[in-house]
């Protein structure tokens, strides 16, 4: 196998038998071949559009495939195998109706219009070499399929942002058809630099992506304000939600409401205790625990019933594998997956086990600094940067992760100016949310803005201040140290360089799939930079 998608890659390529993630190779196989399948219906999908045909099975299929291929989502094979014959079915269904109107079918056999599903795990291993990477270097180069995957791994977090809406019955036919459009593009031959245009554009769609997400949570859940959320246990049984889906919370809490079994949240579902209608719910009673790379601890610890509700999953160990349920596009082999919201096996686990047996201390952080929430307050920040009380914003944010380096971003929280106000989201936060920033004239200076596709709020916090000085958010005291994990992350960094926002650090490594000479333009055009030491880091957003 060979998978360098996300930031765990190891010297470059998870090229082993197991990935980092637990990966194993005929799972990484088979999310190759998804996605080619994928790529064959977008084509037949972009190509039927011109015709006027529109066919929401197909977009649904393309969004579903990308997000299914995200870092940490799906490790059952067999599942794939499903989802890969599906694709098969309808992409047979679409190359019908492309005959039907007039259109020419490519006829090379590697074009993915043409992929044949066969229902044998192992003949289907077979396709391997099709579909590797490796086969890609030699025919394409290393540089030319880095900017090809620099696409389709903005198009995957994308992707997963748009899953989270349509689970919310928010959904536009023209980001669908962009994302097919998209893949249909990269299937035909471009300059690098033509490429390059199609990163922005691809981070320009991710905007109105997370501008429709924002959408379907606020006025599905209202906006979120700021609300203390405990992060100490209280005494009952349990159940622990991680993930991302608002949608399978709610659901969940409405089908334990008076069981007497208190739900908490883990890793990006914190900042749902910020939403109105949703922290109406009594027996959603805190946050356990910390970022997704820390589940083995503290699963095995939780007393209770563990629910993944989207990307985010380690191998279940032992002590919890009898009490971890999957949903949605999540799965692991031999892990209960509930796929109609009924989530009564997890309620029933949650029952036999032991739950917590006395209340801990209460302990708080604060969440729920969207972007209606700090606007509304804006004319004090206003007023405070005019009178000098506040010199700098940073935003401190991204993906956490295992590797080794991801200290930089606590350090440079507390190292942080006090004059300076610190903006947070996605489970990178966690390195450093517990901890004592204090305030700046009432306002904290470390807001929780959220999930990480909450940037979409920290972009138009920048943006209305930017308007209020008269100026462009580049020439803000604002400076974006960004860590990043997995592929949502890389759909967030082409959205902030499409916007044109310079100087921005990332760490802790850069993505391997950005050959040097990539990395240079992005590097002239944007300066775009790893994070190195903190003090000069510091210095450097403050000369």
């Amino acid at each position: 196998m060979f998978c360098y998608q996300c930031e765990q890659n190891s010297k470059g390529a998870c090229n082993t038998n197991v990935g980092v993630c637990g990966k194993d190779e005929k799972t990484a196989i088979m999310q190759d071949i998804l996605l080619f399948a994928a790529k064959g219906l977008a084509w037949c999908a972009t190509e039927l559009s011109t015709k006027g045909v529109q066919n929401k099975k197909y977009d649904i299929f393309v969004m579903e495939a990308l997000f299914t291929t995200v870092t940490n989502v799906s490790f059952d094979y067999l599942r794939i195998v499903e989802q890969i014959k599906t694709g098969s079915e309808l992409l047979e269904e679409a190359k019908a109706e492309c005959l039907k109107v007039g259109l020419t079918i490519p006829k090379e056999e590697n074009h993915p219009v043409n992929f044949k599903f066969v229902p044998n795990p192992d003949d289907l291993m077979l396709m391997a070499g099709l579909v590797a990477l490796e086969t890609r270097f030699e025919e394409e180069g290393k540089a030319y399929t880095g900017i090809v995957e620099l696409i389709v791994y903005g198009l995957k977090g994308l992707a997963a942002y748009a899953h989270h809406a349509y689970v919310l019955g928010y959904e536009k036919q023209e980001i669908y058809a962009r994302i097919n459009a998209t893949l249909h593009y990269i299937l035909e031959k471009h300059t690098a630099e033509e490429l390059l245009g199609k990163a922005l554009e691809t981070g320009e769609l991710n905007m109105q992506v997370m501008e429709l997400l924002d959408s379907a949570n606020t006025t599905s859940y209202g906006h979120p304000e700021p609300s203390p959320v405990r992060i100490t246990a209280k005494k009952g049984k349990a159940i622990l939600v991680s993930g991302h889906d608002l949608k399978d919370l709610e659901e969940l809490l409405k089908q334990t409401e008076g069981m007497g079994i208190n739900i908490y949240t883990h890793g990006e579902m914190l900042p749902a205790l910020g939403y109105p209608l949703l922290k109406k719910y009594s027996h959603l009673a805190g946050n356990y625990g910390g970022a997704w790379q820390d589940q083995w601890k503290e699963f095995a610890a939780f007393p209770g019933a563990v629910l993944m509700t989207t990307n985010c999953i380690q191998e279940p160990k032992e002590s919890y594998h009898n009490r971890i349920f999957t949903c949605g596009l999540v799965s692991w082999p031999n892990v209960t997956h509930i796929s109609d919201r009924n989530f009564k096996p997890v309620i029933d686990a949650a029952l036999a086990a032991t739950g917590f047996t006395e209340d801990e201390e209460e302990k708080n952080i604060l969440t729920g600094f969207g972007h209606n929430a700090v606007l509304s307050v804006a004319d004090k920040v206003v007023e405070a940067v005019k009178n000098g009380d506040i010199k700098h914003f940073y935003l401190i944010g991204g993906c956490d992760g295992a590797k080794s380096g991801r200290n930089y971003y606590t350090d440079f929280a507390t190292q942080a100016p006090k004059d300076s106000i610190i903006m947070t989201l996605a489970c990178g936060k966690f390195r450093f949310n517990k901890l004592e920033f204090g305030d700046i004239n009432g306002i904290p200076r470390l807001l929780d803005i959220g999930q990480c596709n909450d940037a979409y709020s920290a972009i138009k916090i920048a943006v209305a201040l930017a308007e209020v000085f008269e100026t462009d958010v580049n020439s803000l005291p604002l400076s974006l140290i960004l860590s990043w994990y997995e592929q949502k992350a890389v759909a967030i960094l082409l959205t902030l360089l499409h916007l044109g926002i310079k100087n921005i650090k990332i760490g802790p490594t850069l993505p391997a799939f950005i050959e040097p000479e990539v990395l240079n333009i992005l590097v002239e055009t944007f300066q775009l930079k790893p994070i190195t030491t903190v003090e000069a880091d510091m210095a450097e957003t403050l000369a």
